[in-house]
C-alpha cells in the first residue's frame, strides 16, 4: 500500500507468509484425502497434531519484521488455525452425543482405516465381525422406539449411520471381486449389514427425529447457543454480541419498512406495502422469457457501473459470464438465483406442480430480479470471483462470507444510493431483498439463541417480508441444513454494512475515489473486513490483534 498525491493507491505486494500458507493448504488437503472418515478418532488426533504444529510455527515468526501484507496474513492464518482447533473440540463433544445411538461406529471406521494402512485382512474374521455388527444393529433397532433423545441428536445420528454405510461400502468394494476368498466369506454378511444400516437409519429418522418416510424436505436444525455464537463472531472478527446484531438488524428492517411504505404510496396502496409487494409479484415474464430478461438486466447493471467509473471491469470478466437454468430439485433449497462465473436461474419447468410454477415465477419477477442479477454477476459475485483468482490467491482458502456475500450486498446498497431503481416497483424489488437480508439476521440468530423455531422463521419471511411460503421454507431449510456456517446468513447484511462504513471512511473523505476503493477491495482477497480496513488505511494490526471496529457505531 502506498500514498500518492494525498490519496491511497493499491500495490500488489509479496507477503512473507505466502509460501507457508500455500504449503499448509496443500498439506491439509493431502491429510484430508488420506483420512476420509470424518468422525474417525485417528483423523481427529492427526488433524489436531497437524494444526497445533502449524500454529506453533506461525507464532514463532518475528512479527515486527513482517510487512503490512505479512502482518495481515499472520492474523488471517493464526485466526484460521485457532478456529480450526476449536472446531475440532466442538465436533468431538457433539460426536459423544451420538454414542448412545451409534455405538458401533468404531467397528466400521477401523475396517476402512486398516485398509487405508494396507494391513493384511483376515476375511473369515471380517465376516465374523460383520455378523456381530448385524446382531448389534438389530438389537439397537428394537430398543430405538423406547429411547428419549433430542430430535437434533437423532437427526445427526441418522446422518452418521448414512456416512458409516458409505464408509463400509468403500471398504467392501476395494476387496470384492479382486480377492476371491474375501468375496466368499464377506459377501453375504456385508449385504445383511448394509440393509440393517439403512433400516436403522430410517427408524431413527422416523421414530426419534420425527421425519416421515420420504420427507426429504424436513427442516431439522440445531441451535448453537449464545456461547458458540460468540466464538463464531470472534472468528469472523465481528466485535458485537448476538443481541447487538439483532438490534442492528431490526433497525435496518425498520428503515426498509419506511421506504417500502413510500414506494407503496406511489403505487396507490397506501402504507400497506405487502399489497405493493404482491402487485410486483404479478409482473413476472412468461415461461421461456426469463433468460432474455436476465441478460438485459445484467447488461444494464454493467453499463450503469461503467458509466459512473465505479470499479474496473476487466474485458475478459465482462466477456465470460454465463447463464444456466436451475433444476427443480435444487430450487427446493435455492428458489432464487445462484451466481459466480455463471448465473444460475430459477424458473419453472414442466415437471413442477402448478403451485410450484406460480411461486417460482412470482418470486423471480423482473423487479425482484433487478437486484439479484447485479448481485450475482457484475459488479457482484462474477467480478469478485474473477478477481479472487488473480490477486493474493494464497488467501483464498481462508475466505470469509462476510467479504464474499458482504461485497455483493454492499453493491445493492450503493446502487440504491445512486438511484439505480427507476420506478417504485424497482424500489419495492430492491427493498424486498434488503428486508430479506435483515430478516436473515433476525431469524438465524433468533433460532441459534433458542428464541425462534423453524416454523416461526418461515412465518417471519412470509408475513413481514412477503415471501411465497415454499420459497420461505427453502430459505430456512438452506439456513439450518448444516451445509453453511452458522453466521453465513448474517454475513450478507453485516458484511455489506462493514464495507459501506469503510467507504464512508475512505471515499467520502476524499482519500480514495470509488474506483480506487473498489479495486483495492478486490485485490485483497476474501479476508475479514477489519483486516481489509487495516490494509486500505495502511495501519498494521498489533501482534495480539483483537477485533474492535464498531462499524455500526455504538448501540444502546
Amino acid at each position: 500500500m502506498a500514498k500518492t498525491a494525498g490519496r491511497v493507491t493499491t500495490v500488489e505486494a509479496a507477503s512473507e507468509l505466502r509460501e507457508m500458507m500455500e504449503r499448509f493448504q496443500a498439506d491439509r488437503e493431502t491429510l484430508d484425502r488420506w483420512y476420509p472418515v470424518e468422525r474417525s478418532p485417528q483423523r481427529t488426533a492427526r488433524t489436531r497434531a497437524f494444526l497445533s504444529e502449524w500454529l506453533a510455527n506461525v507464532e514463532r515468526l518475528d512479527y515486527n519484521s513482517l510487512s503490512l501484507d505479512g502482518k495481515i496474513d499472520y492474523q488471517l492464518f493464526r485466526n484460521h488455525l485457532q478456529y480450526a482447533l476449536r472446531r475440532l473440540e466442538t465436533r468431538e463433544k457433539a460426536d459423544k452425543e451420538l454414542a448412545g445411538l451409534v455405538p458401533f461406529g468404531r467397528t466400521i471406521t477401523d475396517l476402512e482405516e486398516s485398509r487405508r494402512r494396507m494391513e493384511p485382512l483376515d476375511s473369515a474374521k471380517a465376516a465374523a465381525a460383520l455378523n456381530d455388527l448385524n446382531r448389534q444393529i438389530g438389537e439397537l433397532k428394537k430398543k430405538a422406539e423406547g429411547l428419549k433423545v433430542k430430535k437434533t441428536v437423532a437427526y445427526r445420528s441418522a446422518k452418521h449411520v448414512d456416512e458409516l454405510e458409505r464408509n463400509l461400502k468403500t471398504w467392501f468394494d476395494y476387496y470384492n471381486g479382486y480377492d476371491p476368498l474375501f468375496t466368499w466369506w464377506v459377501g453375504e454378511p456385508y449385504k445383511a449389514v448394509e440393509a440393517a444400516l439403512r433400516d436403522y437409519a430410517a427408524v431413527i429418522r422416523e421414530k426419534l427425529a420425527g421425519i416421515k418416510p420420504g420427507d426429504h424436505d424436513a427442516i431439522v436444525g440445531e441451535p448453537l447457543g449464545r456461547d458458540a455464537l460468540l466464538a463464531e463472531l470472534d472468528h469472523e472478527m465481528i466485535p458485537y454480541s448476538p443481541e447487538e446484531l439483532l438490534e442492528i438488524a431490526n433497525r435496518e428492517f425498520a428503515w426498509c419498512e419506511k421506504e417500502m411504505k413510500k414506494a407503496s404510496r406511489e403505487m396507490g396502496f397506501g402504507d400497506d406495502y405487502m399489497k405493493a409487494v404482491e402487485k410486483v409479484k404479478t409482473l413476472y415474464v412468461e415461461p421461456g422469457k426469463q433468460p432474455t430478461l436476465i441478460r438485459d438486466l445484467a447488461l444494464e447493471a454493467i453499463k450503469f457501473v461503467e458509466d459512473r467509473n465505479l470499479v474496473t471491469i476487466p474485458p475478459l470478466a465482462k466477456e465470460t459470464w454465463r447463464m444456466e437454468m436451475m433444476s427443480p430439485e435444487r430450487q427446493k433449497v435455492n428458489p432464487f438465483f445462484l451466481g459466480g462465473e455463471s448465473i444460475i436461474v430459477s424458473y419453472p419447468t414442466n415437471t413442477m406442480t402448478q403451485d410450484q410454477k406460480m411461486m417460482s415465477m412470482r418470486g423471480n419477477n423482473p423487479h425482484f430480479s433487478r437486484a439479484t442479477v447485479q448481485h450475482e454477476l457484475i459488479p457482484g459475485h462474477h467480478l469478485q470471483l474473477f478477481m479472487l483468482d488473480r490477486y493474493r490467491t494464497w488467501r483464498r482458502p481462508f475466505e470469509t462470507p462476510f467479504w464474499i456475500e458482504g461485497w455483493a450486498l454492499y453493491w445493492e446498497m450503493l446502487l440504491w444510493d445512486l438511484d439505480f431503481p427507476r420506478s417504485p416497483e424497482d424500489r419495492v424489488g430492491m427493498l424486498f431483498w434488503r428486508m430479506h437480508r435483515s430478516a436473515r439476521i433476525i431469524f438465524s440468530l433468533g433460532f441459534h439463541l433458542g428464541k425462534m423455531t423453524p416454523e416461526q422463521c418461515i412465518d417471519l419471511l412470509v408475513k413481514k417480508v412477503g415471501h411465497e411460503r415454499e420459497n420461505a421454507e427453502a430459505e430456512v431449510r438452506r439456513s439450518f441444513s448444516g451445509d453453511y456456517p452458522p453466521l453465513y446468513q448474517c454475513a450478507y447484511m453485516l458484511g455489506g454494512l462493514q464495507i459501506r462504513a469503510l467507504r464512508r471512511e475512505l471515499v467520502d473523505t476524499g482519500r480514495m475515489t470509488d474506483r480506487q476503493f473498489h479495486d483495492a477491495i478486490l485485490q485483497q482477497s476474501a479476508i475479514p473486513i477489519e483486516l481489509l480496513r487495516a490494509s486500505l488505511t495502511n495501519t498494521p494490526p498489533p501482534r495480539e490483534f483483537k477485533s474492535t471496529w464498531r462499524f455500526y457505531g455504538e448501540l444502546k
